[in-house]
């Protein structure tokens, strides 16, 4: 389960993912967009309520994470083939899709561009388009996401000067250092959240995603704050819109907006969850995706 497979695209590049190998034989597929920068190994938060469900989570490792071939100047919707790769070759032709954090956008996504395949989506936490009308982007964030994004819209060298400091730090975080490496994003919901497994979980998420450079999380950065190749107004099938109001990294302004302007959401906007915090609620967000696909 922690290690990393491998397959072959089409133009001959590489997509990494991670598969639950532990979930019933039965179990229908959902395709996780991790948050950013937090690819690799899933943990227990979501593989435990995934297999409830019935739900078999394969974890899609973006471009410039780990072995997975950068595509500099992706857009959010340049996800939607690899989403198609991966289904194809893990055998399902019918699919639900959960995004968290840097994730969210990509499974809305998913749920605009594939509506024949993606039977539902959750966006947990996600971001919402930059410069979106009735949005400010950057009020409620902590002092390090304001300085991130501020780095993004200023421009690429900009940002990969921020990000290769910031990752030097993270790269080698360990569970007990996760919380003051990240203290400015931190409500103290999500600090509690973070301590023994929690803890020890993120930070190697962090280490792994950080183990072949910074890339993976400059091109997210910088498809964040670009257009993002597909029109929320296109999405068709069912999408929860879940957000903490305590949330520092993706303000709960951010979950607000989305419930209002993606077409078919279902908004679960929790009061008192932070960014991290908001994952133990998920058991009723797996249930409704797999009811989707049994519908």
């Amino acid at each position: 389960m922690d290690e990393p497979r491998s397959l072959t695209l089409a133009d001959g590049g590489t997509l990494q993912y991670f598969v639950d190998d532990d979930a019933p034989s039965d179990s229908a597929l959902l395709i996780y967009h991790h948050g950013t920068p937090a690819a690799g190994p899933l943990d227990d938060d979501l593989l435990v309520p995934a297999r409830a469900a019935g739900l078999r989570i394969a974890e899609l490792v973006r471009p410039g994470y780990g072995g997975s071939t950068r595509q500099p100047g992706r857009t959010i919707a340049d996800v939607v083939p690899l989403v198609e790769a991966l289904a194809d070759h893990l055998g399902h032709d019918r699919f639900v899709s959960l995004g968290w954090s840097g994730g969210g956008p990509h499974v809305l996504a998913t749920a605009a561009m594939l509506p024949g395949r993606c039977a539902a989506g959750l966006c947990l936490a996600g971001i919402a388009p930059y410069g979106a009308e009735g949005l400010d982007y950057l009020a409620g964030m902590g002092e390090d996401n304001i300085a991130e994004f501020g780095a993004a819209l200023t421009g690429p060298a900009e940002l990969e000067a921020f990000l290769s400091e910031a990752g030097g730090a993270l790269a080698t975080v360990t569970g007990p250092e996760v919380n003051e490496a990240m203290s400015s994003l931190l409500p103290d919901v999500d600090k509690a959240h973070l301590t023994g497994e929690g803890a020890e979980g993120l930070a190697a998420e962090l280490r792994w995603s950080l183990s072949t450079g910074i890339w993976g999380w400059f091109d997210d950065d910088l498809a964040f704050v670009q257009p993002w190749g597909f029109s929320l107004d296109d999405i068709r099938v069912p999408v929860q819109v879940w957000q903490g109001s305590e949330d520092l990294m993706v303000p709960f302004a951010h979950g607000r907006w989305l419930a209002t302007h993606v077409p078919t959401a279902a908004p679960t906007l929790a009061d008192g969850e932070g960014h991290l915090s908001l994952v133990h609620r998920i058991g009723d967000g797996m249930a409704a995706l797999r009811a989707h696909l049994d519908a």
